[in-house]
């Protein structure tokens, strides 16, 4: 990228609204073990700043299996069942850390723990997004961790470092986080201060990439093959950051790896300071807005006045007793085209119930579905950060 070019995206960065920040284990602990408790207690601050100047962050933050280990005086490589054993007796030490930490500067944290199946399955998917999304509305910094306890997985031992095919050490889940909620910006905190030419750890000559073009095929391949062996913190490494940056950038989402151990990296790095390396994602749009604006709609909720007027002055979420009929099958997430009685499409979105249900809630208070259904669900029938309204109101097709 020319520099002109790399000036740019690293300057928009200060609009990043939206920002996940993804701690290793090296950056959270101390060789793996000990809590490092003055390096995180920096970032934790930087980030209750972030939060009072009104961006939303969330954390995904390694360390949970070395505090355990620690815990439960374990040493060696680790099977299985042992790396569950103290990932369970690690979490609740590493959520109790944070906690207190954000505490002290009067902001909530919560404890979200994922599978992968929990992002594969679109019903969860939806659930995991509409609980997230809330959180940053009520203030909270969620901070996630992918349930080592119950998830399995295949573990390679390969010098003293343990790599995981599911997240890949919490790189992938950030970045399939950071897809979900519609990020900004995806932070990856590592031991190293970017990608480089070649590792420089052994090669004098290396040289730290400062911008890189992630969905550029050749660019992508001489970065991966210079990034063998260039973290050895955790159980990622830099290629498993290579691979989560991908994905995060074709979701719409800039990507920035750069060194947890430096001062004051966050304000640095929104300041759009040369540090790290920057992959900017060419599609600003994200995925999520894209799909809803573009895709086939699988059937339609035609709904009354009060809420077209609801929908278009405020930011209101489409409850059921503005519905008036419901047209077509769908199931939860499906894609529904919004109209009014005449016809005319205003708008379209992700529905939280299947056709089945809308039609029992449909014309309903939302108090009124754990009668309807037998469970209660959503107050939605769309949220609000599930919809787009069209500019204008379109005659349907013939």
């Amino acid at each position: 990228m020319s520099d002109s070019g790399s000036k740019g995206a690293r300057g928009r960065l200060a609009q990043a609204q939206r920002i996940v920040v993804k701690f290793g284990t090296h950056v959270v602990t101390h060789h793996g073990r000990e809590f490092a408790l003055g390096r995180v207690f920096a970032l934790v601050e930087a980030i209750a700043g972030l939060r009072r100047a009104g961006k939303d962050v969330l954390v995904i933050s390694s360390g949970a299996v070395g505090l355990g280990r620690r815990a439960l005086k374990l040493d060696g490589p680790l099977s299985l069942g042992l790396r569950q054993a103290c990932a369970a007796a690690g979490q609740g030490r590493l959520i109790s850390l944070y906690t207190q930490a954000f505490a002290q500067l009067d902001v909530e944290a919560a404890q979200v723990l994922l599978t992968q199946d929990d992002l594969a399955d679109p019903d969860r998917a939806l659930c995991l997004r509409t609980t997230l999304l809330r959180l940053l509305e009520l203030g909270a910094v969620p901070i996630l961790n992918e349930n080592d306890s119950v998830s399995v997985r295949e573990i390679v031992e390969q010098r003293g470092t343990e790599r995981s095919t599911v997240f890949g050490d919490n790189d992938g889940l950030s970045a399939r986080v950071a897809a979900a909620v519609d990020a900004d910006l995806l932070l990856l905190l590592t031991d190293v201060d970017g990608l480089y030419t070649a590792n420089p750890r052994s090669d004098p000559e290396a040289r730290r990439i400062p911008t890189l073009d992630a969905l550029d095929g050749e660019a992508f391949a001489q970065a991966l093959a210079g990034a063998s062996g260039t973290s050895g913190a955790g159980t990622g490494g830099m290629r498993s950051k290579l691979a989560a940056a991908r994905i995060a950038c074709e979701a719409g989402v800039d990507v920035l790896i750069v060194d947890g151990h430096a001062e004051r990296l966050l304000e640095r790095a929104l300041a759009g300071e040369d540090i790290g390396t920057l992959m900017p994602s060419p599609e600003r749009r994200n995925r999520r807005r894209r799909r809803i604006a573009l895709a086939r709609c699988e059937g339609a909720l035609v709904v009354n006045e009060g809420a077209i007027r609801a929908l278009s002055e405020t930011k209101a979420s489409l409850l059921p007793i503005g519905v008036i009929a419901v047209e077509g099958n769908f199931g939860v997430g499906g894609l529904v085209e919004l109209r009014d009685p005449s016809g005319l499409a205003w708008g379209r979105g992700m529905v939280n119930y299947d056709s089945h249900a809308c039609r029992k809630l449909a014309g309903h208070h939302s108090r009124e579905i754990d009668r309807l259904l037998g469970w209660r669900g959503y107050d939605a029938l769309v949220t609000r950060d599930n919809l787009i309204l069209q500019d204008l109101p379109q005659e349907p097709d013939p």
